[in-house]
């Protein structure tokens, strides 16, 4: 069975290691959506020991950091679900009190039409906050 977050990189990739890659999803609605992708294919959490669950999460709150330094959101919105392509990854979406979906979820209902407008050269800035930023063991 093919696997769309193995066959391809899932976005435009900002940073990548072994383990996983962090990329620049696709999303017009939501600039700075970020994506922490498992390299292996892996369907939970639980799945991994514990020393490859914090390195992972590491990269996850890296990602946070560098959307906070770039964006200066009101929020970031954390979230692994998996429904729909069963292969680990970790959605880190900066949110906005302008955006169209706040305060509901990104997938919610719109509340307002456009985007919040991104930072220029938005992923070069993400790129370079992140590589500074990421500092765990087993994430170089």
């Amino acid at each position: 069975m093919s696997c769309p977050l193995c066959d391809a990189p899932g976005g435009a990739v900002l940073w990548e290691n072994a383990t996983c890659r962090v990329v620049l999803a696709d999303e017009p609605d939501h600039p700075g959506f970020l994506r922490v992708i498992l390299n292996a294919h892996v369907k939970e959490m639980t799945d991994l020991s514990p020393g490859a669950r914090q390195a992972l999460m590491s990269v996850v709150f890296a990602a946070e950091a560098a959307l906070r330094e770039v964006m200066a959101p009101d929020k970031i919105n954390l979230a692994s679900l998996g429904n729909v392509v069963p292969h680990l990854h970790w959605h880190v979406i900066p949110r906005f009190v302008d955006d169209p979906h706040f305060p509901n979820a990104v997938w919610g209902e719109w509340v307002r039409p456009g985007p919040h407008p991104p930072p220029a050269d938005l992923a070069a800035r993400l790129a370079a906050a992140f590589t500074r930023l990421v500092r765990a063991p087993g994430t170089e």
